[in-house]
C-alpha cells in the first residue's frame, strides 16, 4: 500500500521558508558564498534564467561570479511555498525590480540533504 504524503507540515514549511528568505537576502546583496552554499553541489543542478540555461553547479558558479552586483534589489509578490513530506519543497514567487513595473517569476525546487535544504532546480523568467 502506498503511504499518503504529508503536505505542508508546519515544521518543514518553517525550515524551507527560512532557507528561501536566506537565499533571497543573499541574492539581493550578491552574497555569492551563501548563494553557492544553497545550491546543490552537483552536475545535475539546473538554473534556467531569463537569458541563460545553466546545467551543473560549475556553470551556475561561473554565472554568479560574472553577474553585476548592482541593481539586484527587488520586491517579492505572492511567495508560495509547498512542502512534500520531509524532504522536498517548491517555492514560487513573482517579483519586481526596483524602478521597474516588469514582473518576473521565480520557481525553485528544494531538497533536504544531510547538509541542509538545497536548491536542485531553479527557473527565473520575465514577463513582457
Amino acid at each position: 500500500m502506498i503511504q499518503q504524503q504529508q503536505i505542508n507540515q508546519p515544521e518543514v514549511v518553517a525550515e524551507v521558508t527560512a532557507a528561501f528568505y536566506r537565499y533571497e537576502k543573499a541574492l539581493v546583496s550578491n552574497d555569492i558564498a551563501v548563494l553557492d552554499e544553497l545550491f546543490w553541489q552537483d552536475e545535475h543542478t539546473v538554473r534556467l534564467g531569463a537569458g541563460e540555461n545553466l546545467y551543473g553547479i560549475d556553470a551556475i558558479r561561473a554565472f554568479r561570479d560574472a553577474r553585476p552586483s548592482k541593481g539586484l534589489a527587488r520586491e517579492l509578490r505572492n511567495p508560495h511555498i509547498v512542502t512534500f513530506g520531509d524532504d522536498m519543497a517548491v517555492c514560487s514567487t513573482e517579483f519586481t525590480r526596483e524602478g521597474s513595473e516588469r514582473i518576473g517569476r521565480q520557481q525553485q525546487t528544494w531538497a533536504r540533504f544531510p547538509s541542509g535544504w538545497r536548491i536542485v532546480a531553479a527557473h527565473v523568467s520575465l514577463m513582457s
